[in-house]
């Protein structure tokens, strides 16, 4: 019995010394995690920890990874052996291609990117003047729409072709279609490049530096320019009036204006019906077959019809022209109105006035026709008034 107290009195300093042990570890802990220092060292740790958890489960989950390589070959590599042990090809001997086939199994091993053999070109911006052959069916307006141009561009590209006429435009004919909206300037010997630009409202380095125009901006001098006699130039953002070729406004104090247009003019001083300023419809047909009033262009409108369909005096007046004109319009009819006021019917295929007759809103003048530069039975009409040329929608009844 007293050997066991004597133990037990023996026992009880250890477990004594053993709880002061954990209290002052417990005492220490509570001492480093006090304050903003203590949390950053709970942070780290944590941290760490985590980080040996994700290795540790890497290495349980993916055993198979362990002691390979970082990566595979995809092409077998020629080993110095059988570099030794190849023979050089002999003369005039076409060498063997390398294998291409690929190892599939290192290829599954992670993400790779497939090969792609078709190479995609990003579309570049036309610089080159190209030919259009003109179809049965075109208009000036839906050829510089399907290219993304101007009316104007289609025009000041081919002067000599359709010489700023959009009726001249026919078939068969090879028009230049320019990369960007300006003009087609055919360089004439002594002329100045800093005139050319400034009749066409642009800087002289905006023709050097357009790239289809092929100068060399490095070796080029703007006071002596080197090009040669007949050289076509792209002009980048060019403009220039049109040429009107229709008759001049032509009234009854003066016929003889329009002298030089051809046999139709009249030529002596005409007095007459005057009009009442109200206009009518001067033909059967109500819709148009050819060009809108679009000016400078076309500063009229071309009323649809079949051959032969009669043709109105849309108010009263005298006739001023009736004839023939050089000019494309081909059997024309001018009335004069007064007050500032004519009226243009061209293409016609009859005409049943003459010069000097007063006519009356209403009278039968001509038949519909296709004379002149016409792709089609239509009435080419337009209206004037001091000297304008008004959009015809605004005023006829």
């Amino acid at each position: 019995m007293e050997e066991n107290q004597t133990e037990e009195q023996e026992e009880l300093p250890q477990n004594s010394n053993s709880r002061d042990f954990f209290s002052r570890i417990r005492d220490s802990i509570s001492e480093i995690t006090a304050g903003e220092r203590g949390r950053r060292s709970i942070t780290i740790a944590g941290v760490i920890l985590l980080v040996l958890v994700v290795i540790l489960a890497i290495k349980f989950f993916l055993p198979e990874l362990q002691g390979r390589q970082a990566s595979s070959p995809v092409f077998g590599l020629q080993t110095s052996e059988d570099e030794e042990g190849e023979n050089p090809p002999a003369q005039g001997e076409i060498l063997a291609m390398p294998s291409f086939v690929i190892d599939r199994s290192t290829l599954n091993r992670g993400i790779h990117r497939a090969a792609v053999i078709h190479t995609i070109i990003p579309t570049r911006a036309r610089v080159e003047v190209i030919t259009y052959t003109v179809e049965y069916g075109d208009s000036l307006f839906a050829i510089a729409e399907n290219f993304g141009l101007k009316p104007e561009t289609i025009l000041w590209g081919n002067f000599e072709t359709l010489a700023d006429n959009p009726h001249m435009l026919q078939p068969d004919q090879k028009l230049n279609i320019l990369p960007v909206n300006g003009t087609y300037h055919k360089w004439r010997e002594g002329e100045s490049l800093y005139k050319v630009a400034e009749y066409y409202g642009v800087d002289p380095l905006d023709i050097v530096q357009y790239p289809g125009n092929h100068l060399d901006i490095y070796d080029f001098d703007l006071d002596n320019p080197s090009f040669e006699n007949g050289q076509m130039l792209i002009v980048p953002g060019g403009e220039r009036e049109l040429v009107d070729y229709g008759p001049p406004a032509i009234t009854r104090d003066n016929p003889a204006i329009a002298a030089t247009y051809g046999p139709g003019h009249c030529g002596t001083i005409y007095t007459g019906s005057v009009g009442v300023g109200i206009f009518l419809w001067p033909t059967t047909e109500r819709w148009l077959s050819g060009y809108p009033y679009n000016p400078p262009i076309h500063p009229a409108i071309d009323i649809a019809g079949s051959l032969g369909n009669p043709v109105w005096a849309s108010d009263n007046g005298v006739v001023v022209y009736s004839g023939w004109s050089n000019y494309g319009y081909g059997n024309l009819v001018v009335i004069d109105h007064g007050g500032g006021w004519q009226t243009l019917y061209a293409h016609l295929n009859t005409i049943n006035v003459g010069c000097g007759q007063s006519v009356n809103q209403g009278e039968l003048i001509g038949g519909l026709g296709t004379t002149g530069r016409s792709s089609g039975p239509h009435l080419h009409f337009e209206m004037i008034y001091m000297g304008v040329k008004v959009n015809p929608w605004d005023f006829l009844q």
